[in-house]
């Protein structure tokens, strides 16, 4: 009896003691993905998607930033800027410490000012309007890809000076993108002095029958037409024109330059030009993440997906130089410190432009887009 007895007040003094509690494991990192992964520009979004999962995995196989791992949480803004500021504000609800995106320039502009707000660094792989860093407005905006005024310069020079056209149709979709390059266009072709601008018209986005401008621009007799735009649109434009027999040249930007619009397009597509972030074909990490890529999703890399791989590397090697999330630390080591990245070695100006990285000039021959020299 007393042996139970002394058993039994060691069993209450035991299951009295508190237990030892796991140590908690750190916080995620989180860094949040917003573009269009639903809708007709989902071949833009869902593969720099894609890439920033592929930079993610990386990291965290290593072990992380600062000893955490880190989580990515994907938005859905379908290119549409009154979604795009629901999605900011469901990342910045979700405590994101960063964000990789927007895809389009439109909902970036509608969503920067509510990340703004809350101090959260962003980086586009593809917003490319010129007043997103220019004017200043937003100072935690970044890109890692060289904006409109630039890809206009290298549409025109080639318009221009390659091709030697004189009478040129600038057309475009009415949007903060596509309506600010062909503004670019439109001013660099007038001072240069070479050619002119015998149309300028905006179309409407998701309209089946584009034949109205296509038969101003016959009219006009111009012999090449600058679009600015995404692929939707341009492969209408394309195919009606070819209809109608206007085989003069067609030069666009980076929002075609995708092979949803070869696709679409089909044989009409040949010959089609279009500006693009420069081949880094030759660069032993851009050929090691697009066979990454391959491996994993079984596709190709999207146009912009080593574009979206390098913002991720830029927004998480910044937040291991700064030791912290801390908005002023991390854009600090953005505008200060280099990376290496597909795109090459980058770092970011003052106004948040990536320094080494540029357009080049592309053509669609037997169905692919290839590098002009």
């Amino acid at each position: 009896m007393k042996l139970f007895f002394a058993f039994f007040t060691t069993l209450l003094f035991l299951g009295s003691q508190p237990l030892p509690l796991a140590k908690a494991a750190p916080e995620t990192i989180k860094i949040g993905v917003a573009g269009s992964f639903s809708g007709d520009l989902a071949s833009y979004g869902k593969p720099a998607l894609n890439a920033v999962k592929l930079a993610v995995d990386e990291i965290n196989s290593k072990g992380g930033i600062l000893g955490r791992q880190v989580e990515v949480l994907a938005e859905d803004d379908v290119c549409k800027p009154e979604i795009a500021t629901n999605t900011a504000t469901k990342l910045v609800s979700g405590k994101v410490d960063v964000v990789v995106g927007h895809i389009c320039s439109g909902a970036t502009r509608a969503a920067l000012g509510i990340y703004k707000a809350a101090d959260i660094i962003v980086i586009s792989p593809s917003a490319t309007n010129p007043d997103l860093t220019q004017s200043r407005t937003y100072p935690n905006f970044f890109r890692t890809i060289a904006s409109d005024d630039a890809q206009a310069r290298s549409e025109v020079n080639f318009a221009l000076n390659t091709l030697k056209l004189k009478k040129i149709a600038v057309i475009h979709d009415k949007g903060d993108y596509g309506k600010g390059l062909a503004e670019y266009a439109r001013k660099f072709i007038d001072k240069s002095g070479k050619a002119e601008v015998v149309l300028y018209e905006g179309v409407t986005p998701g309209a089946v029958d584009y034949s109205a401008v296509v038969q101003k621009i016959k009219r006009k007799k111009a012999d090449g037409v600058i679009f600015g735009g995404y692929h939707p649109e341009a492969s209408k434009i394309v195919m009606q024109m070819r209809r109608k027999r206007i085989k003069i040249p067609f030069i666009s930007d980076d929002g075609v330059k995708d092979e949803t619009f070869i696709r679409i397009a089909r044989k009409q597509a040949e010959g089609v030009y279009a500006t693009g972030p420069k081949d880094v074909s030759k660069n032993s990490l851009a050929v090691a993440v697009s066979k990454k890529y391959q491996q994993v999703y079984n596709t190709n890399p999207g146009v912009f997906s080593l574009n979206a791989y390098a913002a991720a590397q830029a927004l998480l090697n910044a937040i291991a130089k700064a030791g912290s999330t801390n908005y002023q630390a991390v854009s600090q080591a953005l505008h200060s410190e280099y990376v290496k990245t597909p795109l090459g070695e980058i770092s970011f100006d003052q106004k948040g432009d990536a320094v080494g990285v540029g357009f080049s000039m592309y053509q669609v021959q037997n169905g692919k887009y290839v590098e002009l020299k």
